[in-house]
């Protein structure tokens, strides 16, 4: 059936201010592109805009669709806007929790706090006798009480480890606060959760996605809950050309990779495709866990945390090539960046493909200069912005933000980046997104923003999420612009993002969310 698409704002993406008044789709491609005039004959059906605005469908171009729904159905801390309201929270979550079952919150975010109050377990301890686990909004720190140390046997005695921290006070004891590889650690002694359970929470992540505009994401979930079956199987139950039309590009971890490569495992094309290797260099800012080549500057006996040694780095590049395979490497400070670095460049991408560099918040001008010379993308965050300023300047100090999230700059030097959310580390809104990119602000503030030389025009904004998400995934000439023989992927809005005032980007509403030709979603 052909369908046409008229009365509204078309923006094809393809240049800045481009529009057409009209679109046919057919078979869930763009069929054809003209006046409404000279198509309307061929259409079997119409979709009367009524006024609104059509862009390219809006991908996510880095999330964990499964935690996503979780912490939609689960206690979400990052809503406290301060510690006694964290409190608060906490108290009044699970009254009627078993003394075996695990008390479980996540996004907390002590810089949200005026006393930036991180919890301790004695504290923690008053709230429940149950096992508790709460993660930090950066997922690379969390908190526990007491009953959760004694589970894990860590204890006054327990050394050091080499790949995180377990926080102690001034006689040694564990304060309660994990990170890095303690804290993935104490993850494994939670019961996993169920196909069943992922599935559910699948589904909700997905019926948000598609109400916030978005047609499809890169998302990280396979290696986060046991063996790769569940959470695949989880995306096959909800995604797919009879069930929810949404296009999910898995990261595959490095501690599931080998596995799914040796099981030949199916996907289901193209609403399900198999992405990357993925895995963690080094860790976040809020907990100072990123690597970074110089002491932080808040407080100089650490560079922080390399979540792998460099021969585990190579081997796990090494891996992804045997398989012909590129690889997704979190790297968050410039010391990872250059270990990470040192690995592609020992091993080179196969041809055709390239290698995804995630978040790169903190860079130098070797580094760039190296990236240049080899076949990546840049998966970058815009929202970064308005969470992590001001307080990251005083990790990082003056010297090296000339290039902190320096996305202008890496946009004008030619990188190819996409922009996605983090979520639910950070909030999914692709407006929320567009809008920190332009503004570099959180949305209220009234200053210029900040590093102001990094604003991007509202074109690139956009563009980060669409045509530059899907030149990512390898889309460029399919997915990301209005063109004839292009997915008929579209995000509709009330109101045109190129022409309202700044502040009025974030309350604009999804009027209809279009996969493949078919509306998914309809305020």
């Amino acid at each position: 059936m052909k369908v046409i698409w008229h009365n509204g704002t078309l923006y094809t993406m393809e240049k800045e201010g481009e529009t057409v008044e009209a679109i046919v789709t057919e078979n869930g491609k763009i069929a054809a592109i003209g006046t409404y005039e000279s198509l309307k004959e061929q259409a079997d059906e119409e979709v009367d805009l009524q006024g609104a605005v059509l862009y390219p469908g809006f991908i996510d171009n880095h999330m964990h669709m499964i935690g996503h729904g979780q912490k939609l159905l689960s206690l979400d801390l990052s809503k406290a806007k301060s510690s006694e309201g964290m409190m608060d929270m906490l108290m009044n979550a699970y009254p009627d929790l078993e003394a075996d079952e695990w008390f479980i919150g996540e996004g907390w975010n002590e810089n949200n706090f005026a006393d930036k109050k991180i919890f301790t377990r004695y504290e923690l301890d008053k709230v429940t006798n149950s096992p508790m686990f709460l993660k930090r909004t950066c997922r690379h720190a969390a908190i526990v009480n007491s009953k959760a140390l004694e589970l894990a046997n860590i204890t006054k005695d327990t050394p050091d480890p080499d790949d995180g921290v377990i926080e102690r006070d001034e006689n040694g004891e564990p304060t309660g606060l994990l990170k890095e590889g303690p804290m993935d650690r104490m993850l494994q002694l939670i019961p996993e959760p169920t196909e069943e359970m992922l599935t559910k929470a699948l589904e909700k992540s997905v019926d948000d996605l598609l109400s916030k505009g978005l047609t499809g994401a890169v998302t990280d979930d396979l290696g986060y809950y046991g063996d790769y079956h569940n959470p695949l199987n989880a995306f096959k139950n909800v995604i797919g050309a009879q069930k929810k039309k949404f296009r999910a590009h898995l990261l595959r971890r490095s501690t599931v990779f080998t596995q799914l490569m040796e099981d030949d495992v199916t996907y289901d094309e193209p609403w399900i495709v198999p992405g990357e290797m993925k895995f963690f260099v080094d860790g976040a800012f809020g907990g100072r866990t990123a690597l970074l080549s110089e002491p932080y500057a808040d407080d100089p006996s650490t560079c922080g945390t390399a979540v792998l040694t460099d021969e585990e780095i190579d081997e796990h590049v090494a891996t992804a090539r045997k398989y012909g395979e590129a690889v997704a490497m979190h790297m968050i400070g410039d010391a990872a960046v250059e270990k990470g670095l040192d690995a592609i460049e020992r091993h080179p991408v196969p041809e055709g493909k390239r290698d995804r560099l995630i978040h790169v918040n903190v860079l130098r001008d070797d580094l760039v200069e190296r990236m240049k010379k080899l076949p990546v993308v840049l998966d970058i965050q815009p929202v970064f912005v308005s969470s992590d300023f001001p307080w990251v300047m005083d990790r990082l100090g003056e010297e090296r933000l000339d290039w902190a999230y320096a996305w202008k700059r890496l946009i004008d030097e030619g990188f190819i980046c996409g922009a996605g959310s983090d979520a639910p580390i950070e909030e999914v809104d692709p407006l929320i997104g567009i809008y920190a990119a332009v503004t570099r602000r959180k949305p209220g503030e009234t200053h210029e923003g900040y590093l102001l030389k990094e604003k991007l025009g509202r074109f690139d904004a956009i563009s980060l999420f669409t045509t530059g998400s899907a030149a990512t995934i390898g889309k460029a000439d399919s997915r990301g612009k209005l063109g004839v023989g292009f997915d008929a992927d579209f995000t509709v809005l009330d109101r045109d993002l190129f022409k309202v005032d700044v502040e009025d980007i974030i309350s604009i509403a999804v009027v209809m969310t279009v996969v493949a030709g078919e509306i998914m979603y309809r305020k």
